[in-house]
């Protein structure tokens, strides 16, 4: 995967890391966890870069970026930063995917800030806590084989009490199963390889895991989103379900909605090419190509 050298671009209150790939209309991009960094995404979303500026950032307290007090680690905060580095960059206009957790930030941001996006990409999301914790318990209860079962229950017990980054990075393994369609999947031990470099961050893992991993609570905000939202989905995802995708795209005005049909939580890795062709098509349907 790319090795390039990111910087750090100050705030305000913190400083956060960012790695640039491509040219061309700039797409910041957000990593899931907490307690993750961008490489998340690995080389993945690189066939972009044609037409595309990747920004991929650590959010604050996560990976290279800064570590502003606690109290700052919150989920507004995160959707805050968003414009923030915009400004800080001096982006005119712009894009926005998330992922997984970075998908709350993402649509925190645009229910937060309509319009200062110019488009938003909310990957395997939830608009609200009532989707996702009840979700992963049934999906988890008829998950098999069983010893998988077992690993993955024993992993996110292991998430409060995670100390170190070798800790953090073991317990993620343990989990992937759970989040690919097929948790015998060969692409899950080259997944890991095409994201290693990730920097860890165990203390930001053990908060938001004693927090729900975020709460995020938007259902009823959602109409007020002003401008063109794209909603992905796996039909398989044991974590973020089609049911809470389906229910942001009907009360988004004019979301669109794509589901990925041979897919669980991992979209962009277990359907790369078309999750990336879907991707590029909204973007040009929504954005002026221009560089920024």
């Amino acid at each position: 995967m790319n090795s390039e050298e990111g910087r750090l671009i100050d705030i305000g209150d913190t400083s956060l890391y960012v790695v640039e790939r491509g040219r061309g209309y700039p797409l910041i991009v957000l990593h899931g966890g907490p307690g993750l960094d961008h490489h998340l995404f690995g080389d993945y979303l690189d066939a972009l870069t044609d037409d595309y500026r990747l920004i991929l950032v650590d959010q604050r307290a996560n990976g290279r970026s800064g570590r502003p007090p606690e109290a700052t680690w919150t989920l507004e905060q995160n959707a805050k930063d968003v414009g923030l580095l915009a400004k800080a960059m001096e982006l005119k206009r712009y894009a926005v995917l998330g992922h997984s957790y970075g998908a709350f930030v993402a649509l925190q941001h645009a229910v937060d800030f309509p319009g200062q996006a110019a488009q938003t990409i909310v990957s395997s999301g939830v608009p609200g806590s009532r989707f996702l914790m009840s979700h992963v318990e049934r999906e988890l209860a008829s998950f098999e084989p069983e010893e998988l079962r077992q690993q993955v229950t024993d992993s996110w017990a292991r998430e409060l009490q995670a100390q170190t980054p070798d800790e953090v990075a073991a317990l993620l393994s343990d989990q992937l199963p759970f989040h690919f369609a097929d948790p015998f999947d060969p692409r899950i031990p080259e997944y890991e390889q095409r994201t290693a470099g990730m920097v860890y961050s165990p203390e930001v893992l053990r908060k938001f895991a004693a927090e729900e991993y975020g709460g995020i609570e938007v259902e009823d905000r959602l109409g007020g989103i002003s401008h063109p939202v794209l909603i992905l989905a796996g039909r398989y995802d044991r974590t973020c379900s089609v049911e809470a995708a389906g229910f942001m795209a009907a009360n988004v005005p004019g979301a669109e909605l794509v589901v990925f049909e041979k897919s669980a939580h991992m979209t962009f890795v277990e359907e790369n090419e078309r999750y990336v062709t879907t991707v590029r098509a909204f973007l040009n349907r929504h954005a002026t190509l221009s560089s920024n």
